[in-house]
């Protein structure tokens, strides 16, 4: 898993659906941090959660930021295919102790936890209580958790740059986290890490909602003993209710008969001003000088 030089940057969307506006965001944040770097831009399709893979959903992905003026650098990588990978970076974690059985359903983790607070201000991750750290005490194994260090080591501080500096402890707001589900699948955590530092990946930007996760995934990052990408996370796009906009809040499918109308869009919610243009080609030489000043990427 050694990084490759140069700009190496990526997009990673999930085959749940087709590509709506949030994720375009997604898309082309990330495609202007390549060309204003003048680097390399890959497509990844994270479909390493087979229940929620929708048949034929990344064929129309891909078609999808073609007709965008998208197009990966490289042949697009499937996370379906790279088990032997992400075995072997379980393995190599498993020998020096970092990894161990749990036998907790998430039902018995959350009546762990005593503070109502605690329980639901961070919806879907839940501080793991460390209760099967030290065996499973008699329960059969489910899921495989990554330990985390405790103390002033558990907490971990990054440059993100939209969001600033940030700062997570680890023991304290995620606790021991899933590397592999009970249900035998990947855990995301893993994936991700293992599929950056074998595409030699060097910068990724992506939407805010998964800036929670960075802090895991730089963890894991030095435990495997490979490079630290650099981070920039966008805000994302949200509902009438204030929610996420995804496939399960209601978020349509874009329109691919008017893509430079999309891209408009997707531009001003980054804080661009896109001239009005009548090719894609001409749209993203725009869009990409204004990304470049305002991020000061040298080299244009």
């Amino acid at each position: 898993m050694s990084p490759q030089p140069g700009y190496r940057g990526r997009f990673a969307p999930s085959p749940t659906g087709p590509l709506h506006f949030g994720s375009l965001v997604s898309a082309l944040a990330s495609f202007l941090d390549a060309r204003a770097h003048r680097g390399t831009w890959l497509v990844r399709i994270e479909d390493v959660d087979g229940p929620r893979t929708v048949p034929g959903a990344a064929v129309e992905i891909l078609d999808t930021l073609g007709r965008f003026g998208m197009f990966s650098a490289e042949s697009p990588v499937w996370q379906s295919q790279r088990e032997v990978a992400y075995q072997g970076a379980f393995a190599q974690l498993l020998a020096t102790g970092f990894v161990f059985p749990c036998g907790c359903t998430r039902r018995e983790i959350v009546d762990s936890l005593a503070d109502s607070h605690t329980r639901h201000a961070r919806h879907a991750t839940l501080a793991y209580p460390g209760t099967c750290r030290n065996g499973l005490q008699g329960k059969p194994p489910r899921a495989w958790r990554m330990r985390v260090p405790d103390g002033d080591a558990a907490v971990l501080s990054f440059k993100d740059r939209w969001q600033g500096i940030q700062t997570q402890d680890l023991a304290s707001e995620v606790g021991d986290f899933v590397l592999k589900r009970a249900d035998g699948e990947w855990a995301y955590q893993l994936a991700v890490v293992v599929d950056d530092a074998d595409a030699g990946i060097t910068h990724i930007v992506r939407g805010a909602d998964l800036l929670d996760s960075t802090a895991r995934q730089i963890y894991l990052q030095r435990c495997l003993g490979v490079a630290t990408p650099t981070y920039l996370h966008v805000p994302v796009i949200v509902n009438e209710h204030g929610e996420k906009l995804s496939k399960q809040t209601g978020a349509t499918a874009l329109d691919t008969a008017a893509p430079l109308v999309e891209l408009t869009q997707a531009a001003k919610h980054l804080g661009l001003r896109p001239s009005p243009a009548g090719s894609l080609e001409a749209f993203f030489s725009d869009v990409t000088a204004q990304w470049a000043k305002r991020f000061a990427i040298l080299g244009r």
